[in-house]
């Protein structure tokens, strides 16, 4: 949430490419092996399942739940903020002010961001303030007082009127340059944008919301610099940021592109978890990394970015034909088009949104199973889940976990560790068959 506005301007309309779902972990059980005989997965399962007491069970169902309602309110007023916009001609008196300011296209087009971003940001100011704030703190899972929240949501204002601008004004030299061919060439510039995004991010962006250190316990630090190298990682340096002054979630992560890579962990898990667990996660996000996750998203999302320029040239101009004259847009180069152009945007990447879901959840999923094989602690995985189960819902439908997740259910990821550990007790240290049903915190 505190980074809500920053994505926008970052990458327009794909900061509705949701990216949600395709993969929930077969439910059916093959005849076990003898090395699992000893070991009920779905009774482990169950058993983590009940630490969870039904109170915090309701409340995480609440706030998962209340969030599909929330993207449903997000797009509507987005769409009624571009209609506002078109309908009332305000867009184009934007566009007259600019190009009344000056003659250099890429000029007028930054100055028409400009008040884009402002504008749009002041009628969207009390959703964010509801969903960003109030809501977090109601269901007890932000740490800010309103100033210091609302001085994160300035920086992401600024960064997104800086990087938006930048890449808005990309966006509209190409289009006007290659009139023909504009769509595909536009995919292409998006996704470098992404790239450079990526690879500054760590360095100059993380940095102005969280404060970033070296880590220094060495019970700690020692196991996931070991783990990274067993795994091909280059690594000497661990670093710890502070999102407990902003969140009472658990998070880490290995960031950056091309370079730029750097392991991190925030101090909520440091102070949360247990070592087990904390290895688990770190193996997880390492997980990633080796996979080489970042790499096939990147032409995943460049396939979609594709296909969704294909989709606004045609209904754009489908538009702009219908209503262009009464709403004052000359053609698709025309910045007063802005607004019908991430109404447009943002109707195909909504209903891409299971799509894009499933590919993030198939490779959460792989990163899973790939912390499991590294850090061998299926114990830890199943315990983390639980509270990652304090903002998620843990056991979903199947059709609402294919739409709506993003990451495989808590339920699920249990239900992938017991079947590991099923099949690695003998090689494991000493355990118990099953875990213990004390109530998690």
């Amino acid at each position: 949430m505190i980074k809500k506005t920053c994505v926008m301007g970052i990458l327009l309309g794909l900061c509705l490419l949701g990216v949600t779902p395709l993969l929930s972990l077969a439910q059916s059980e093959s005849t076990p092996p003898p090395s699992s005989t000893r070991f009920d997965t779905e009774a482990a399962t169950e058993a983590y399942l009940a630490k969870m007491p039904a109170d915090k069970q309701a409340q995480s169902n609440a706030y998962f739940e209340g969030g599909y309602w929330l993207q449903l309110w997000d797009f509507l007023i987005g769409a009624c903020i571009a209609i506002l916009l078109l309908a009332g001609k305000l867009s184009a008196r934007m566009r007259n002010l600019a190009e009344r300011m000056t003659r250099r296209k890429p000029l007028q087009t930054i100055i028409y961001w400009t008040q884009y971003m402002i504008i749009t940001s002041l009628i969207t100011f009390p959703m964010t303030v509801y969903e960003g704030f109030f809501r977090e703190h109601k269901y007890g899972l932000a740490t800010q007082t309103f100033g210091p929240w609302l001085g994160d949501q300035g920086k992401g204002l600024l960064i997104g009127l800086i990087m938006g601008g930048i890449l808005t004004t990309l966006i509209y030299g190409v289009i006007r340059k290659l009139p023909r061919t504009w769509w595909l060439w536009g995919a292409v510039v998006m996704m470098a944008f992404l790239v450079f995004s990526l690879l500054i991010s760590p360095i100059f962006i993380d940095p102005l919301f969280n404060k970033y250190t070296s880590l220094t316990d060495q019970k700690i630090r020692g196991p996931i610099l070991s783990l990274a190298r067993a795994n091909g990682i280059e690594a000497n340096d661990v670093k710890v940021f502070d999102a407990s002054r902003q969140t009472t979630r658990v998070s880490a992560n290995v960031s950056g592109f091309l370079g730029t890579e750097r392991i991190a962990l925030n101090d909520n898990l440091l102070r949360r978890c247990t070592l087990p667990e904390i290895e688990t996660v770190m193996a997880h996000e390492m997980g990633h990394y080796v996979l080489h996750h970042i790499y096939k998203m990147l032409l995943f999302f460049l396939v979609i970015v594709a296909i969704g320029f294909a989709f606004l040239r045609w209904s754009f101009n489908f538009c702009t034909r219908k209503w262009g004259e009464k709403w004052g847009i000359r053609d698709i180069g025309d910045v007063a088009g802005f607004p019908l152009m991430i109404l447009l945007f943002s109707i195909f990447f909504s209903v891409m949104t299971p799509i894009n879901n499933t590919l993030i959840r198939v490779q959460e999923v792989e990163a899973d199973l790939f912390g499991l094989n590294a850090a061998r602690q299926p114990d830890g995985e199943a315990e983390v889940a639980l509270k990652l189960g304090e903002y998620r819902k843990m056991s979903p439908g199947p059709v609402e976990e294919f739409i709506f997740y993003d990451h495989p259910s808590g339920r699920n990821r249990i239900l992938m560790a017991m079947r590991w550990k099923a099949e690695n007790l003998a090689t494991l240290p000493t355990v118990a068959v099953a875990p213990s049903t004390a109530p998690v915190r």
